[in-house]
């Protein structure tokens, strides 16, 4: 703001000065619009041009710090709670649920959140990755999951959608174990 505000001081007293000089008769028209050229080409608009883009600069950082100060919220709410409605998140934060969404995808795609959602109901559940890699059942309602993408698998039955981490999909053996309830303990 200050380089804009300094640019469009220097045009404006440049402007009077050389209008004024144009008044008095000690400067021509050819001078006056050669000076001011120079003056808006080499003064003003590396001026303005230079605090326009470190405003929008800021302003992008700005917004960047906010979602990650948002999803670091997102990620402190589910480890301390290990569960929690979405339409309690979304009263906390102030989000939409296609936002909150969007923070648990980064969360996930960052390697920081494991567990597992229950869109219909509306749920998130963290639960340790350990908990989860080698299971083909769904930990919310016990069906035969499918692989959806690296790191996520799909429960066709529920629609719940289990985040494994980085490499949980690699990882996905046949069960050795009973599948994890939605409150963490084995079924």
């Amino acid at each position: 703001m200050v380089l804009i505000a300094a640019g469009l001081v220097i045009g404006a007293i440049a402007a009077i000065w050389l209008f004024t000089g144009m008044s008095e008769g000690n400067l021509q028209g050819s001078g006056a619009a050669f000076g001011l050229l120079f003056v808006v080409l080499f003064l003003v608009a590396p001026l303005v041009g230079g605090g326009v883009f470190f405003l929008t600069r800021g302003r992008a950082e700005e917004q960047a710090g906010e979602q990650a100060r948002q999803q670091r919220r997102l990620l402190d709410m589910l480890m301390t709670r290990g569960q929690l409605s979405i339409v309690d998140v979304a009263l906390e934060t102030g989000r939409t649920r296609e936002q909150i969404e969007s923070d648990l995808y980064d969360l996930v795609g960052l390697g920081l959140f494991t567990g597992y959602v229950d869109w219909r109901k509306g749920v998130l559940h963290s639960v340790e990755a350990a908990q989860l890699q080698g299971r083909q059942t769904c930990p919310n309602c016990g069906g035969e999951l499918e692989l959806a993408g690296k790191g996520l698998i799909t429960c066709p039955y529920c629609g719940a959608e289990i985040f494994l981490g980085p490499s949980g999909a690699r990882q996905l053996e046949p069960a050795k174990t009973d599948a994890i309830s939605a409150g963490g303990r084995p079924r």
